[in-house]
Order: structure tokens, then C-alpha cells, then sequence
């Protein structure tokens, strides 16, 4: 396993995390101090702004879960990978999905994330 695939599954999971204190705990340990995250619906910058996209998110998909749907692809310190987003604990119907290209900074924590919805529920 490379490094960026544990990167890509530890993202996932942080997507997840419905605890907001180890939610947060986690934003701050992989994310730089100067983050940024982009995708269609928003532009957060900075750990605080991404804590907030990501709780914004899991309150308007309650009961939904992300999961990997692909292998990472990845080289220098940029990596990207697939993602698909359906009812937690069940196959995921094509309900959701997407893909991120994520960079990394020296330390090897994420710096930037741009986010490519291809197909998201309306709630």
C-alpha cells in the first residue's frame, strides 16, 4: 500500500467521522495549517472552513457513507482517486460518486483537494 492510498482511505474516513471533536482532531493532523478544498458547491479555506464543509455535508446526506471505489493513482506529492457516496452499511447504488486529485505538502498533509462531483443526490 502506498503512502497516498492510506492518505486517500484516512481522507475517506475523515468524510465520515460524525464525532466533531475527533472529526476536527483529524482535519488538523492531515491537513496543512493553509488547506484548501474546492469542488463545485464550495470553496473552504483553511482547516476550520473544511471541518465545517465536511458536518455540512453529513447533515445533508444523513445516513449516507463514502466510500472508495477505485485504486489511488498517484505520483510526486499529488495523488487522485474515486469515491462513491450512498446508504451507510449497504452496496452503494449509484447514488453518488465522484472523483478528488489531492496535493500534499512537504509534511505529507493534504494542501489542496479539488474535489469533481459527476453525479450527486439532491438530498
Amino acid at each position: 500500500m502506498t503512502t497516498f492510498d492510506t492518505l486517500a482511505e484516512r481522507y475517506i474516513d475523515l468524510w465520515n467521522e460524525t464525532d466533531p471533536a475527533a472529526r476536527r482532531r483529524g482535519v488538523d493532523e492531515f491537513w496543512s495549517d493553509n488547506a484548501r478544498y474546492v469542488d463545485p458547491m464550495v470553496d473552504a479555506q483553511g482547516r476550520e472552513a473544511i471541518d465545517q464543509t465536511i458536518a455540512a455535508v453529513q447533515e445533508q446526506f444523513p445516513g449516507f457513507a463514502f466510500r472508495l471505489a477505485g485504486p489511488v493513482d498517484a505520483h510526486h506529492n499529488q495523488g487522485r482517486f474515486t469515491w462513491e457516496l450512498g446508504p451507510a452499511g449497504d452496496e452503494a447504488p449509484i447514488v453518488g460518486f465522484g472523483f478528488d486529485v489531492a496535493v500534499t505538502d512537504a509534511d505529507g498533509r493534504f494542501q489542496t483537494v479539488l474535489g469533481f462531483l459527476d453525479k450527486v443526490p439532491t438530498a
